[in-house]
């Protein structure tokens, strides 16, 4: 507790291995919080520079936190090929609104190894004319892999767009069988 009263937030994070490279996990006591792609050092620091700001309080490197064991588990076991869900709590304090509505009909509603068009997606949360916004919300995405908006596509069969890049997009869509593994 702080000086007041109130229970302080408390971010932990670490930088995991993953089939996509090094990705950065952070946990509140609510859930996980954010997911990076591409946790370099200066990246890494970056995001955690952010997470600071946005919830105000100093985040703490420390991969054996309990909070974060089990979310580290979940990752390198869907990396292995031996995970379809994830089933960890969620702390959607980093999203609202649309976006966190859209994000949260995608972790529910779009099951590994299928894929969703904008359009499509943007339906099913009763705004059949917002694709667009579906991408705007894909990319403000705190929690990609676990919230898996690699699974959104263009409607005439393109791959759309991807925070991580279009090689990172490509190889979750392999691993997850929608996708042939490239050739080289």
């Amino acid at each position: 507790m702080d000086s007041h009263g109130q229970v302080e937030q408390r971010v932990v994070w670490a930088v995991v291995d993953s089939g996509i490279g090094p990705l950065l996990l952070a946990a509140t006591r609510e859930g996980l919080v954010n997911v990076v792609f591409h946790a370099t050092d200066a990246v890494r620091d970056r995001a955690v520079e952010r997470l600071a700001s946005r919830l105000g309080t100093e985040p703490a490197e420390a991969p054996g936190s309990a909070l974060l064991a089990e979310a580290i588990r979940q990752v390198e076991t869907y990396f292995a090929g031996e995970r379809r869900d994830f089933d960890l709590p969620l702390d959607w304090s980093l999203i609202s609104g649309f976006n966190r509505e859209v994000l949260r009909e995608l972790s529910s509603g779009v099951p590994y190894g299928t894929v969703v068009g904008y359009g499509d997606l943007a339906g099913r949360v009763g705004q059949p004319g917002a694709a667009q916004a579906v991408g705007t919300a894909m990319g403000a995405n705190p929690l990609p892999v676990v919230v898996p908006c690699h699974r959104v596509v263009e409607s005439g069969g393109g791959i759309g767009g991807f925070g991580g890049g279009l090689e990172t997009k490509r190889k979750l869509l392999a691993l997850e069988g929608v996708l042939p593994e490239p050739l080289f």
